[in-house]
């Protein structure tokens, strides 16, 4: 289960309480395909505000499925009238009594504080999460924003943003994703993911854009944007790019750079590209020879 769906799962368990407790054992209401309850615990108990349409868990709420689990020091779920308006409607006596029939349906999940999403494959973490259930979007804000999958590791200050039908994530505000000995940062980074065949997910591709920094062994490559093909090992730079290695640069608009074969092609302009009556750009270069020490001699 992807972090976001177990948030789902959680938080939507919340909103078949109708009273307070401590705990609570429940069947999946038709949010699960294999029948596993979930179990709820707060150390300050289960709240039901009927006039503002939310269920809160308080202390160290925690919402168990499976191997699946969501910690926070609050959870809730804000519920509505099914067909109807997200905003609370006034009605005699407030509450569901201002409710068409009663059927009602969740729409936006809460989490504050000391957030973290678990699964056996992966693991979500940060101050704040808001999942909205019609677009299918979790948004993480907060201090050490992190996620955390078989392989990667992405981390980011401002926000960390999951795509649950799309299946892909955005990582903003001096963002990095990191792969064994290999990492790129950028302003921001969407990455797109992939299933893996003994389950959990995978980076598939990242989408860089700001500031680009991609830093492999012995070298470290920059430009405005890029793109980095996980499975190829194959990443394009584009616009004010730099590869370096030691104290050696070269410099150019275009880049594409083999991860696996350790080989990099710069390029004066991406492929193409040719605005009529500008200059054809040219690759620039600084390379520093090897310095021969005095006491050893020119080497040969």
């Amino acid at each position: 289960m992807k972090p976001a769906t177990c948030a789902v799962l959680a938080l939507a368990a919340i909103a078949t309480l109708g009273a307070r407790g401590a705990r609570a054992q429940l069947p999946l209401m038709g949010t699960a395909d294999d029948g596993k309850p979930i179990g709820i615990s707060a150390d300050n108990g289960i709240e039901w505000q009927q006039n503002n349409r939310v269920y809160i868990a308080r202390g160290h709420a925690t919402a168990t499925r499976g191997q699946d689990k969501v910690v926070a020091d609050t959870l809730s779920a804000y519920y509505r009238p099914v067909g109807g308006s997200a905003a609370p409607q006034a009605g005699k006596g407030g509450g569901t009594a201002a409710f068409s029939g009663g059927s009602t349906e969740i729409y936006r999940l809460v989490a504050d504080g000391n957030v973290r999403f678990s699964t056996p494959t992966e693991t979500l973490s940060g101050s704040h999460a808001v999942y909205d259930v019609d677009t299918k979007v979790l948004l993480v804000t907060g201090n050490d924003l992190r996620l955390v999958t078989p392989h990667e590791t992405i981390t980011a200050r401002d926000s960390l943003e999951w795509n649950d039908a799309k299946e892909t994530g955005v990582a903003r505000g001096d963002a990095v994703a990191a792969r064994s000995d290999r990492r790129v940062r950028a302003d921001v980074l969407t990455a797109t993911f992939e299933k893996l065949p003994k389950g959990g997910l995978s980076i598939a591709t990242i989408d860089a854009n700001g500031h680009v920094v991609l830093t492999t062994p012995g070298q470290i490559a920059r430009g405005d944007t890029g793109v980095y093909s996980v499975v190829s090992g194959i990443a394009t730079l584009s616009g004010n790019v730099r590869l370096t290695r030691g104290e050696n640069e070269l410099r150019g608009r275009y880049a594409v750079v083999n991860l696996k074969t350790n080989v990099s092609r710069l390029l004066a302009a991406p492929p193409g590209e040719h605005v009529a009556g500008e200059q054809t750009p040219r690759v620039e270069g600084l390379l520093v020879p090897r310095q021969n020490s005095p006491a050893t001699g020119p080497r040969r």
